[in-house]
C-alpha cells in the first residue's frame, strides 16, 4: 500500500502524540495528581509543542484543536496509563514507561515532532528561512514537554537531559536537508537520528559541559 505524504504526516505525528502523553500521564501519577490531572498532563505534554508552533505561525486556532484526533489520542494514551497503574503494580508500570522501550517511542516522538514542526513551517511559506524552520522544528519537539516539567514544577528536561534539545536539531536539519530529494526518505532518516542520537545519549551518558554549583556552606 502507498500512503500519501499526508497519511503517512499523520500516523507518525499521532504515534509521536501517544509516546508524549505517556510520558505526560507518568509524570503526573509520580506528582500524585488526580485523574483529571493525570490526562490533562498526559495531554498538554503531546500538543504543547504542537500549539506553541501554531502560535508562531500565526495559525489560530491551532491545528490540536480543530482535529480533535490529536487531543483524542493524547487523552486515551493517558486513561490507560492510568488504568495500567491501577491495574498493575504502580512500580512495574513506572519502571516500563521510564524502561529502554519507552525511551525510544520518547525519542522517535521527539524526531517526529521536529520533523513536523519544520514541514509545518514550510507549508507556511517560510521554506527559504533555513533558521526559523529548525527553530520551529525544535519548538515543535521539546515545547511539549517543557510545558509538561514547568506544570508540574521541574526543572525543564530539556535544560538538563542528555543530548535532547540538540537531538531535535539535528534531526530538523536532517529533514530540512534531505526534503527535495527524498521527501518519504527524509522522514524517516531524520527520525532515525533523533532516536540513535538520544539511545547514545542514554547508554554512554552523554552531557553537554556544565558547571556544579558551589555547596551552599551556610
Amino acid at each position: 500500500m502507498d500512503l500519501s505524504i499526508d497519511t503517512l504526516f499523520f500516523l507518525v505525528e499521532l504515534l509521536g502524540t501517544a509516546a508524549f502523553a505517556a510520558s505526560g500521564a507518568v509524570l503526573a501519577i509520580e506528582r500524585g495528581l488526580d485523574l483529571f490531572g493525570i490526562v490533562f498532563l498526559g495531554c498538554a505534554t503531546a500538543i504543547g509543542g504542537g500549539v506553541l508552533r501554531d502560535v508562531i505561525l500565526g495559525q489560530i486556532p491551532p491545528q490540536a484543536f480543530v482535529d480533535y484526533a490529536y487531543m483524542l489520542t493524547a487523552a486515551m494514551t493517558s486513561l490507560l496509563v492510568f488504568v495500567w497503574a491501577r491495574v498493575r503494580r504502580w512500580e512495574s508500570t513506572r519502571v516500563f514507561v521510564n524502561g529502554p522501550f519507552m525511551n525510544v517511542l520518547d525519542a522517535a516522538g521527539l524526531g517526529i515532532f521536529s520533523v513536523i514542526g519544520v514541514r509545518n513551517t514550510i507549508l507556511a511559506g517560510f521554506g527559504g528561512n533555513m533558521f526559523f524552520c529548525v527553530f520551529l522544528g525544535m519548538t515543535t519537539g521539546v515545547g511539549g514537554g517543557m510545558l509538561r516539567d514547568i506544570l508540574s514544577h521541574t526543572t525543564p528536561a530539556v535544560l538538563r537531559k542528555r543530548i535532547y534539545a540538540l537531538a531535535s536539531i539535528a534531526g530538523a536539519v536532517c529533514y530540512y536537508l534531505m526534503r527535495p530529494i527524498a521527501p518519504k526518505g527524509s522522514i524517516a532518516a531524520a527520525t532515525l537520528l533523533v532516536v540513535v542520537l538520544r539511545v547514545l545519549a542514554s547508554r554512554y551518558r552523554w552531557t553537554l559541559p556544565h558547571i556544579d554549583p558551589p555547596e551552599n556552606k551556610d
